[in-house]
């Protein structure tokens, strides 16, 4: 008996908090940069679902359909201003940064790729193209979030393209 996955599971995932290894006490500062962190991967996965939705719908009206999938989930005020600033920049710069993942994805048209794949390495390249988090996060970030949504085989390749990207804009 096959099961058939709808959208809802993949919308009604529970977001998987680091494992923080507990060693000691922990100073306040340590406590808040691990809650920033954490602010940070959930919004990640937020803006993620966003342009998941919207790619398959229609990638025009992104900052709608974000707005609609931040609401449903009722996201956390934080949390939806971290994703709602990437999501923002995939909207005003979509076309740029299509043409510029389009350069370092040989022998793969963007569109050819699966939709998790393409929405990762879009939201990774707003990132990215934003200039607030170092490279190395931004890239262990994508990769987890693909490995998470998608398969190793989908991590993979968007390590390989992501790292591609980065050294092409001289960011690594």
């Amino acid at each position: 008996m096959t099961t058939n996955i709808t959208d809802d599971a993949f919308w009604d995932t529970p977001i998987q908090e680091p494992v923080v290894p507990r060693v000691g006490r922990r100073s306040h500062a340590n406590r808040v940069a691990a809650r920033v962190e954490r602010l940070e991967t959930r919004g990640r996965a937020r803006a993620l679902q966003a342009l998941y939705a919207a790619d398959l719908r229609d990638l025009t009206q992104l900052r709608r359909i974000a707005t609609g999938v931040f609401d449903d989930l009722a996201v956390e005020s934080e949390e939806r201003v971290f994703a709602s600033r990437l999501v923002a920049t995939v909207a005003d710069k979509g076309v740029r940064l299509d043409a510029d993942l389009a350069k370092v994805t040989n022998n793969w048209r963007l569109e050819r790729l699966g939709v998790i794949e393409r929405s990762v390495l879009r939201l990774a390249a707003a990132e990215l193209d934003r200039e607030e988090t170092p490279v190395k996060v931004v890239l262990q970030e994508a990769v987890h979030l693909a490995e998470r949504y998608g398969t190793q085989r989908s991590a993979r390749f968007v390590n390989g393209v992501l790292d591609a990207y980065a050294r092409m804009l001289g960011r690594l």
